[in-house]
């Protein structure tokens, strides 16, 4: 999110040393113990975030993994992107770092851009396909 660093180049500094990731198309019903289980398979997680609804403050379907190191955080790039969580194909990719405020929701209803831009909603978000 370019909105939280002054310049094109301070980001992309903070994402050469970064060990955070921003994981994406998350069920709203996954939480942080189910993130920490997945992720901790790869290495020692520092900490988690989830992604809040900005006007309901519930989950919105993304959150941040903050590794202890950058090399882990670089291996769950490779072996966890595209797998499942809590029945949806998750996104992982390196962010330059979690900055408060940006756990929330910057689409128009709260939630996240991408939700406005599909026009519908997925039903497979709203709750937990395995239940």
């Amino acid at each position: 999110d370019r909105s939280h660093y002054d310049s094109p180049e301070s980001q992309m500094r903070a994402l050469a040393s970064s060990s955070t990731l921003y994981i994406g198309n998350l069920a709203f019903s996954t939480r942080v113990c189910h993130l920490k289980g997945q992720f901790e398979s790869i290495g020692p997680v520092k900490r988690v975030i989830m992604g809040l609804d900005r006007l309901l403050k519930s989950p919105c379907g993304f959150a941040f993994v903050e590794y202890v190191s950058r090399e882990h955080a670089l291996s769950a790039i490779a072996y966890l992107t595209g797998t499942k969580l809590d029945g949806k194909v998750i996104r992982v990719e390196l962010d330059a770092g979690f900055k408060p405020g940006r756990q929330y929701g910057r689409g128009k209803r709260g939630g996240q851009v991408r939700d406005d831009r599909r026009g519908s909603s997925d039903p497979r978000r709203r709750s937990n396909p395995t239940a």
